[in-house]
């Protein structure tokens, strides 16, 4: 059976808004999904506490799906040759930007132009699978009624799903 990891960013849990439905498509491609929750608030180096957090997890050679935060596994997917999905990933933190420049397997950068974490260039750079949006934030909301946020994350769940579908996962 397929497993996927949910990583969760710093604000919300793992099954908040994006991550809830990014693991929900993994879970509706027939995979077992596991919902990962901070076992204690970030600490330096972060490459340690990471590697303490989700290398458990990854015995069973997963996808991983990662929101902000959880974007500093980057480092662990490419050294496990893991495809990931990562929700607004820290592109500006040379850390993350490393762990994604040696990824193998392919992964799915989803972010938005207005959000100061995320940037266009290095995101092309990095993966040929790249969904931006446009005037959305960190939380991957635009502005002007709420009905437009929901459509983003129409959108998102469609890419996340054809990212999939694209490489065969699972």
């Amino acid at each position: 059976m397929a497993h996927a990891v949910v990583i969760p960013g710093g604000a919300f849990g793992p099954a908040a808004g994006l991550l809830l439905y990014a693991g929900t498509v993994a879970g509706r491609r027939g995979a077992s999904v596991h919902w990962h929750w901070w076992s204690r608030p970030p600490v330096d180096p972060i490459e340690a506490w990471i590697s303490d957090e989700i290398s458990p997890l990854l015995a069973a050679a997963p996808l991983l799906i990662g929101k902000s935060l959880g974007s500093n596994a980057a480092g662990l997917a490419a050294d496990h040759r893991l495809p990931a999905v990562w929700l607004t990933p820290l592109l500006t933190d040379e850390f993350v930007v490393d762990g994604l420049s040696r990824a193998t397997a392919p992964c799915l950068l989803i972010g938005g132009a207005s959000d100061p974490s995320w940037d266009s260039a290095r995101a092309a750079r990095l993966s040929p699978h790249v969904l931006e949006i446009p005037a959305a934030n960190h939380g991957l909301q635009v502005p002007g009624p709420v009905s437009d946020s929901i459509a983003v994350l129409a959108r998102v769940v469609a890419a996340i799903d054809d990212f999939l579908a694209d490489i065969g996962w699972p």
